[in-house]
C-alpha cells in the first residue's frame, strides 16, 4: 500500500493539534465512563488501562458498514499487542442501527465474524451522548465530534484521547494505522 506524502502529513498534523487540545482539556480521561456491553454486562473502560483503545461508533444499514470487515482486521492484527477494539452501536444518524442487541450482535457476527467487544445501543451526539462521547466532544471540541457513523477515538495506553478520525477515515488508512502502532510502540506506564 503507497502511502501518499499529503496522507502521513495530514496524519501527523493531525495528531500533533489533537495532543495539544488534549493537554488543554485537563477534565479526568477515558478510563472514567464505563459502557454496558451488547451481552448486558458492565464494561468499564478502565478495565482496557494499559492497552491502545479504538472506539467506534458503528451501524448495520450504513453505506460505511462495510467497514466493520476493516476493523474486524485491525482487531486481528494487533489484539495481541495490547490493542482493543470497542464498537458502539448507535442509531442516530440515519436510523442506521434499529435493531435489539441480540439483532446487531448476530448482524456482526454472521456478516464480518466480529469478535471484538460491542457495546449496547448509544447515543454518540447530542444532548443524551453517551458520558464519554460527551467528554471526548468537550475535549477536544465540536468539530471532532461524530458527524455520522464509524467515527473512531483512539485511547493511549493511559487513557488520554489520542486521536480522533472521521467516517471517511478507513480503518487501514495509513494515518490510523501509523498513530495505532505508534501508540502500540510506546511503552506500557
Amino acid at each position: 500500500m503507497a502511502w501518499s506524502r499529503r496522507t502521513v502529513l495530514a496524519g501527523v498534523a493531525g495528531f500533533t493539534a489533537l495532543a495539544a487540545t488534549r493537554a488543554n482539556a485537563g477534565n479526568g480521561n477515558a478510563h472514567d465512563f464505563t459502557f454496558t456491553s451488547i451481552e448486558g454486562e458492565r464494561l468499564p473502560l478502565s478495565s482496557f488501562d494499559g492497552k491502545v483503545l479504538l472506539v467506534v461508533n458503528t451501524a448495520s444499514f450504513c453505506g460505511f458498514t462495510r467497514q466493520y470487515a476493516g476493523l474486524q482486521s485491525l482487531w486481528e492484527r494487533y489484539r495481541d499487542e495490547g490493542f482493543v477494539l470497542l464498537g458502539v452501536p448507535s442509531n442516530d444518524f440515519g436510523g442506521q442501527e434499529p435493531g435489539s442487541a441480540a439483532e446487531i450482535k448476530s448482524f456482526c457476527e454472521v456478516n464480518f465474524d466480529i469478535d471484538f467487544p460491542l457495546t449496547e445501543k448509544q447515543h454518540v451526539k447530542g444532548t443524551e451522548a453517551h458520558p464519554f462521547y460527551a467528554w471526548a466532544r468537550t475535549s477536544l471540541g465540536e468539530g471532532k465530534a461524530p458527524r455520522w457513523n464509524f467515527h473512531k477515538y483512539l485511547i493511549d495506553r493511559r487513557g488520554d484521547l489520542a486521536g480522533s478520525f472521521g467516517t471517511s477515515t478507513r480503518p487501514e488508512d495509513p494515518a490510523l494505522v501509523s498513530a495505532i502502532e505508534g501508540l502500540l510502540a510506546r511503552p506500557v506506564g
